[in-house]
């Protein structure tokens, strides 16, 4: 089985129309359905988990069930009620549509729509899959739009363009060098993922990338940086698509929060864990043959370009804003209820810490308007987001999100922990009296949707697959510190900084050691008690 290129999968689905989809245009296949989005992950590619490799992706119980919520996302593509919401023409003449944020914004207003497609689908999904498929329209949705960038690789770029916005496919990405002999010169280190030999119709590499969450259930597997290459060779440069499926090409998973949710719990139990677990792995790359026409950059001059481009990452933070957004939202719902059933809603602590938690919300949520409503120009007549609100969310959404489940944690207390071990107890008639009895929640809520609400709140904060969670938020966009740098070296390179220590030197230009300077100020001389002394 050989890698499959954009140009080969296009080639693919140019044959029957397919019935239905809002993406399809006669003689095409548009966007994905669920259908054969479940389908598509059955392509012989290398998932190991649990010491042993998985067969069929789709339906094995560490993935089946994460697989089936994208394929949620997929299928609201063609539902004609969510059509405009979620879907624009493409522009390229096709007659088809893609999800709005695959496609370069021109205009705030198409910015504005782009981010609400992004709402809909977070709020599918609660906010609980942070890579979802249009994660990667942050930067596959501006791909090539910046002719002066790609050079010898447009071509590449334009292609690429027009096959992710037609298809919308699933991408991982893998960004993140394994942190092994960071003592070393970085040309020394033998597991960065490098060009072992160049032909004429691609190259081969070798190494790792981790961490790729979401790759076992994707389609294709973006392989580059996080900031810039950091080595001096051109063989440790490139940037390239890889299918997933790809010969070489193995996947190394971490334990499936799914999987143990299926062992010994019911979805009553773990309706969280069961079903959004993003499989994060450790991406093997063995001999991988990549043809030039998916390579979208090489070389080091080249592939810095490539990253520093500014409209990549000021969609990713766009998307992240908007996603955590709604979590916070879900946070925000699950807290109201928790402290009803526990009966503290009416406590001035309660009522001042859902405040607080709301108010993170309204923050994120005001960090996003302010990204899409008031962003930049950018080159060729598009516009890409404010890089100020930009910045505000980096540097603070890993401290909302902590701060929130710090808050759930204080208030809920021990109602968390106050559960029986599972919705089995309920079914055993020498206990179900005593749990219906002590059980029970207050403002009448009996003892079933108690522990089912409390189950959730636990999933969502206590479990590990929460502190899983946590994690991921806080190093969502990469080092926390990097946040705070990135600020800074804004400010400095706007002038910002500049002007922020202006406002401070006109303050003081109007006194020195004497007094007030300004005219218009008068001197305490008359009033002052040591003046007058002296």
């Amino acid at each position: 089985m050989s890698s499959q290129t954009a140009a080969q999968v296009a080639g693919d689905v140019t044959t029957a129309p397919k019935p239905g989809g809002r993406g399809t245009a006669p003689g095409k296949i548009g966007l994905f359905t669920g259908k054969e989005y479940l389908e598509s992950l059955n392509d012989g590619r290398e998932v190991w988990i649990h010491g042993h490799r998985v067969r069929d992706v789709p339906n094995h119980p560490a993935f089946r069930n994460s697989a089936r919520m994208i394929a949620r996302l997929y299928d609201s593509l063609h539902d004609p009620k969510k059509a405009d919401l979620l879907t624009i023409p493409i522009d390229n003449g096709s007659g088809m549509h893609t999800h709005r944020f695959f496609q370069a914004a021109r205009s705030f207003e198409e910015q504005v729509a782009a981010r609400d497609a992004i709402f809909e689908w977070a709020r599918m999904t609660y906010g609980w899959m942070g890579r979802s498929p249009d994660y990667k329209g942050a930067w596959f949705g501006v791909l090539g739009i910046d002719k002066t960038i790609y050079h010898d690789f447009q071509a590449n770029a334009d292609r690429w363009y027009n096959f992710v916005r037609e298809r919308v496919p699933y991408f991982s990405h893998a960004i993140i060098h394994p942190p092994v002999d960071r003592h070393l010169p970085n040309e020394q280190i033998d597991v960065f993922v490098r060009v072992e030999k160049e032909t004429d119709s691609g190259i081969v590499v070798s190494g790792a990338k981790v961490v790729a969450t979401g790759a076992p259930i994707t389609q294709y597997i973006y392989v580059g940086f996080n900031g810039i290459v950091v080595h001096k060779e051109k063989r440790f440069s490139p940037i390239f698509i890889v299918s997933s499926s790809a010969p070489g090409l193995k996947m190394i998973c971490r334990g499936s929060y799914e999987f143990n949710a299926n062992l010994v719990n019911r979805p009553f139990d773990s309706p969280l864990s069961g079903r959004f677990d993003e499989n994060d792995a450790i991406l093997v790359f063995d001999k991988v043959f990549v043809p030039w026409e998916d390579v979208l950059m090489y070389g080091v001059e080249n592939s810095n370009r490539l990253v520093s481009q500014p409209g990549l990452d000021r969609r990713s933070l766009m998307h992240g804003c908007a996603r955590l957004a709604v979590k916070l939202e879900f946070f925000c719902g699950l807290l109201i209820k928790a402290v009803e059933i526990t009966g503290t809603k009416d406590f001035r602590g309660i009522q001042a810490a859902i405040g607080e938690a709301i108010a993170l919300r309204h923050t994120m949520r005001s960090l996003s308007d302010a990204m899409v409503h008031t962003g930049e120009s950018w080159c060729d007549h598009y516009v890409m987001p404010n890089y100020e609100a930009c910045l505000a969310y980096r540097n603070l959404y890993a401290d909302a999100y902590s701060r929130i489940r710090n808050l759930i944690h204080k208030m809920v207390a021990a109602g968390l922990i106050y559960l029986p071990s599972g919705v089995a107890d309920f079914e055993q008639p020498e206990l179900r009296p005593y749990l219906d009895k002590y059980v029970r929640g207050s403002n009448g809520i009996d003892a079933i949707d108690r522990v089912k609400l409390l189950k959730l709140l636990w999933d969502a904060i206590g479990s590990e697959f929460a502190s899983r969670h946590e994690l991921y938020e806080i190093n969502y966009a990469g080092s926390y510190e990097q946040g705070q740098l990135d600020a800074y070296k804004y400010a400095v390179g706007t002038g910002l900084m500049e002007q922020l220590k202006a406002t401070v030197d006109q303050c003081m230009s109007d006194y020195d050691q004497y007094g007030w300077t300004a005219p218009d100020l008068v001197n305490p001389n008359d009033v002052n008690i040591f003046a007058q002394k002296s």
